[in-house]
């Protein structure tokens, strides 16, 4: 019982601690405005001193000056106006939904394993990866890795490209009513497949865009990108008042399904699954009531400098001449770096008052009194009421969950997206989100923090504010006939 009263009133007295702190501006107003209010009531009337200064202007001032001020004031006006930052708008999203024909079971990529891999050791370890990923049955690759042997050709992962985007963009266009000719800014990220010409000048002549489109195609940047367009569609929308951007983000799995036998390399085959989405961002003021969120900050951090961090997520070909992406065991360990770069930066923007004076106590304590003591991981549930952690495997979930000290239901939707759909890289990040909503979890006014990780390396976080309540999941949704099995419980190890 004693323990149980003693955990109470620490949780209270950190409760009134944080309501203190964060409302000292507003408590010592209080006082002052009544104050204030109490001494102008007992003051005569102000409109007589008004009249006075109208009457000292019109006097002392001639017409010539009476018209520059007017004319300075209205100056000043329109460059606050023009100057200050625009709202970018969320308007809506689309996920694309893989068809049942791509199903991948365990059975299944088990048996391909074996019939590829000439390797009994490297099938095994794959058996032990995929034991442990945190993936379910319904995960999907693209019709040209079902073959035996893959098909790998540059047109199999066109077509792959084709069926992932343009399914993506024909729900957004729908559920919005967008018009092609409407969309002034086209960014696609498609970090592994880059052809010619580019796959957003694909997506041009699909939908007959306009010739003065600005477009932009980002690859190389991994399984952030989807956070960088992001980044890049507000600086344009920033720059261009009254325009539409749409960003779509995938990874076309056809070209990179590694046919090897090296272990660092076959770990993506297990992970990585069909995935892509579709984004439409405004700044014009009429689709205020039709968004569905407002975008408050995106930080990046790069930590390409390092040598150690650049090649932890790399290109290469193993000894035959087989190319596929390398992923180093120093993997967690440079994303936990990573992250707190980004948090150190991200926080100030975020955290309550509360939060930022407690961590600095802490700094300074540490600098000053004991380096040894233990460093204060700000309370970031303070700042934010969801979380979509990049999907990129059971490690990472498990990772950010325990640095940032958040519940099973916080990471609930990043856990459950890579069960029903694997890491779908830098288009993860809306499937949970499109759990989120389907769960009908979020309320206007909430915040989503997006934190995703990407090779070179890097860590992006954006941060979302709700504009609506209740989102429920449309006909199109990828989460619309399953929602109601999850969450599932997803055991340490799944036997095969």
């Amino acid at each position: 019982m004693a323990p149980s009263v003693s955990s109470l009133k620490t949780k209270y007295i950190k409760l009134g601690y944080q309501y203190l702190v964060n409302h000292f501006i507003t408590l010592l107003l209080i006082p002052l405005i009544l104050s204030l209010s109490l001494h102008l009531l007992q003051q005569p009337s102000s409109s007589s001193s008004s009249s006075r200064l109208l009457t000292t202007l019109h006097t002392h001032l001639t017409p010539f000056q009476l018209l520059s001020l007017t004319l300075l004031i209205s100056f000043l006006a329109a460059l606050y106006y023009t100057s200050r930052p625009r709202a970018v708008y969320l308007v809506d999203y689309a996920c694309f939904k893989p068809p049942l024909t791509c199903r991948v079971p365990f059975s299944t990529f088990m048996e391909h394993s074996r019939l590829i891999v000439h390797d009994q050791k490297s099938v095994e370890f794959q058996m032990r990866i995929l034991e442990r990923s945190g993936l379910g049955e319904e995960t999907c690759l693209p019709p040209a890795i079902h073959y035996i042997p893959p098909n790998p050709t540059m047109e199999a992962a066109r077509e792959e490209a084709r069926f992932v985007i343009f399914s993506c963009l024909d729900n957004l266009f729908k559920r919005t009513g967008l018009k092609p000719k409407d969309v002034d800014i086209l960014i696609v990220n498609c970090s592994l497949f880059s052809p010619t010409p580019s796959l957003s000048a694909m997506v041009i002549n699909k939908y007959k865009m306009r010739s003065n489109i600005k477009s932009f195609n980002l690859s190389g940047m991994g399984c952030s990108a989807g956070l960088i367009s992001v980044d890049l569609a507000r600086d344009l929308l920033q720059a261009r008042p009254n325009s539409n951007a749409v960003v779509i983000s995938t990874e076309i799995i056809t070209p990179n399904y590694y046919q090897g036998s090296e272990r660092a390399m076959l770990l993506p085959n297990c992970l990585f699954r069909m995935g892509g989405a579709a984004i439409f961002l405004s700044n014009k003021a009429a689709y205020r009531r039709q968004a569905k969120y407002r975008l408050l900050h995106v930080v990046r951090t790069h930590r390409g400098s390092d040598d150690r961090a650049y090649k932890c997520v790399f290109e290469v070909e193993d000894k035959e001449g087989k190319s596929g992406i390398s992923l180093s065991k120093d993997l967690m360990a440079i994303a936990g770096e990573a992250l707190k770069s980004n948090i150190t930066t991200l926080g100030p923007l975020v955290l309550p008052a509360s939060e930022q004076l407690l961590f600095l106590f802490s700094l300074i304590g540490r600098k000053l009194i004991n380096p040894k003591w233990k460093p204060y991981i700000p309370d970031f549930k303070q700042a934010f009421e969801h979380f979509c952690i990049h999907a990129g495997g059971r490690a990472v979930i498990d990772e950010l969950q325990k640095n940032l000290q958040l519940s099973d239901e916080h990471v609930e939707a990043s856990r459950m997206t890579l069960h029903r759909f694997g890491n779908t890289s830098s288009s993860s990040l809306w499937y949970e989100l499109s759990y989120i909503e389907a769960k009908g979890r979020i309320r206007k006014g909430d915040r989503v923090w997006q934190i995703a990780f990407g090779s070179g390396f890097k860590c992006n976080s954006a941060v979302w504010k709700s504009l609506k309540s209740d989102k429920k999941p449309m006909e199109d949704s990828p989460w619309v006939d399953c929602i109601h099995r999850y969450p599932v419980h997803i055991p340490d190890i799944v036997r095969l």
